[in-house]
């Protein structure tokens, strides 16, 4: 049997875990000898396919006499729905665990879930896993406990941050953080966002009759769990190198970055390298695309595939060179004998060997290389501050995000296009998230939300333009000094907006209110507030 995969659609973890489908097709591929396709319908989709995040909880947060964090417990009931997925218990223990330390030191933690059995549909990863929950909920923490101690919220940030000199340090958690540099993101945030300028825009908006709010939320992530990975290399007749992972690239745009590693590591022109994926006979090993893994393990895996072409080259130009391979360098995509002008490019030597260069025998006969990767061994840690004004109508309960500006530290950004492009959706999901998504069930267990007539989704004129700015600290865990991105954006979008619309809220006396933040719900809300003192 082999599976082809293809460009299989936008996942954000929905299409990581095997579905009881999967095993169909392979069974019906390998009874009839004939490949097999299986397209679900939308309507399926909505009840078949895996749904994400479906938490209850209550978040406590200790803290002493100067606003020093002292404990945070978290008690939690996390659904999995009418049966277990592949990965359905983790968002809710594990990674809750590891995120909710956030970027403070915090130096007691406790969690405490039960995963619980509905008659719902299965519950598995979506974009961030408990990442995106995690921050949320010690950043709303923090929101709170600064009102009702009266301390600034920004200086209660600031007093619990970990600062660069503490780094290296074991957290409470559990991890090991290698790098970042945590107030200065702050104070770069909170500057490019003009925090200063706000109770201008206020006042602006209060003579339009909206209320505006501010929100901000700093996160850090636990990426990139360590594991194998595939990486290989392979010179083509028609003079391409294809470059093979066992990641999957699903809207991500992998190909680009992949082939710049490539590319700065071999000397090989970015335009010739092609990305194979997806191909089980293609792999040796392979773990999939997720928890915003890929550049690390696949980009570790070409490197050290790429160290393993230059030794093999380095071998086989010696004998085109005549002269001994410990006097072969490497730069530049030349094999160079050292001190000398005599050199053959890595593309001509390739070429040679394709039509038949004859070698001594224990000499490679190829520059192909197709390696397994131990991977860099340890996870990374992205983090970042996330800043959003929202406006609010008290009248109809209707909010729209007007402002919203991040900073990241993303580590060693090696294509910022397509960082920015990861931002943008994972913030967008965020405010789908905060705003309006939900599925919904009758008392009889009917589901209601079944097509995108009942489902909300985001469209453009809810997306507001997306400031991304780069505050790298390389990491040291990995060869290239890169930090996952692919869920930042729902990590940092979750609690800004949640916080920014609390801030707004806060003006009629409403401390919190749990997502969606629904135009229903916000107007209740502000209802209920005003006839309360009445009460």
């Amino acid at each position: 049997l082999r599976i082809m995969t293809g460009h299989v659609g936008g996942s954000f973890g929905m299409k990581a875990a095997p579905f009881p489908e999967h095993v169909c097709v392979l069974h019906a591929a390998r009874a009839l000898g004939r490949p097999v396709k299986w397209t679900d319908e939308r309507s399926g989709s909505f009840v078949s396919d895996s749904h994400g995040r479906d938490h209850e909880l209550t978040a406590e947060l200790a803290l002493d006499g100067e606003g020093n964090f002292l404990a945070v417990r978290i008690t939690n009931f996390g659904n999995m729905g009418a049966f277990l997925s592949a990965v359905a218990p983790m968002p809710s223990t594990l990674n809750i665990v590891k995120n909710v330390q956030n970027v403070y030191r915090t130096p007691l933690i406790e969690v405490s879930t039960k995963c619980v059995f509905t008659n719902t549909s299965h519950v598995s990863a979506y974009r961030g896993a408990g990442r995106p929950e995690g921050n949320y909920y010690m950043e709303r923490l923090i929101d709170v406990a600064a009102a009702e101690m009266g301390i600034d919220r920004l200086e209660l940030r600031r007093r619990n941050q970990i600062r660069p000199r503490e780094i290296p340090i074991k957290t409470a958690s559990g991890s090991d953080y290698d790098s970042g540099d945590f107030p200065g993101l702050l104070k770069h945030a909170l500057e490019v966002a003009d925090v200063k300028g706000f109770a201008r825009r206020k006042r602006e908006s209060r003579k339009h009759g909206k209320v505006r709010g501010l929100g901000l939320g700093s996160f850090l992530e636990v990426t990139a769990p360590p594991s194998k990975e595939m990486g290989g290399i392979r010179f083509e007749a028609d003079g391409s190198v294809t470059v093979i992972t066992g990641t999957l690239d699903y809207g991500q745009g992998h190909a680009a970055p992949f082939a710049q590693v490539l590319s700065e590591r071999l000397g090989i022109p970015f335009e010739r390298v092609r990305l194979l994926q997806g191909d089980s006979d293609e792999l040796l090993t392979g773990g999939g695309t997720g928890g915003s893994k890929s550049i690390m393990h696949s980009g570790t895996a070409i490197v050290e595939a790429a160290a393993k072409v230059v030794e093999q080259g380095k071998q086989i130009a010696s004998h085109v060179l005549e002269a001994s391979p410990v006097d072969i360098e490497f730069a530049n995509g030349r094999f160079v004998i050292a001190g000398t002008d005599r050199a053959i490019g890595i593309m001509e030597l390739a070429a040679r060997l394709r039509d038949g260069l004859k070698l001594p025998e224990g000499t490679p006969s190829t520059l192909d290389v197709r390696h397994v990767s131990e991977g860099p061994g340890a996870s990374t840690y992205p983090n970042g501050c996330h800043v959003c004004e929202v406006e609010l109508d008290p009248e109809t309960g209707v909010i729209e995000v007007v402002k919203y500006v991040s900073v990241n530290d993303f580590g060693t950004v090696i294509n910022p296009l397509i960082v920015e492009g990861q931002l943008h959706g994972g913030v967008v999901q965020g405010i789908g998230q905060a705003l309006m998504e939900m599925t919904v069930y009758d008392d009889d267990g009917q589901f209601l939300t079944g097509s995108f007539m009942d489902y909300a989704l985001p469209r453009a004129i809810d997306s507001p333009e997306v400031g991304v700015i780069h505050h790298p600290v390389p990491a040291k865990t990995n060869v290239l000094g890169v930090k996952g991105c692919g869920e930042a954006g729902c990590a940092g979008s979750l609690t800004c907006v949640m916080n920014a619309i609390a801030d707004a809220l806060s003006q009629f006396g409403i401390r919190h209110l749990d997502m969606p933040a629904t135009p229903y719900r916000v107007w209740r809300a502000i209802q209920d507030a005003r006839v309360a003192p009445a009460a």
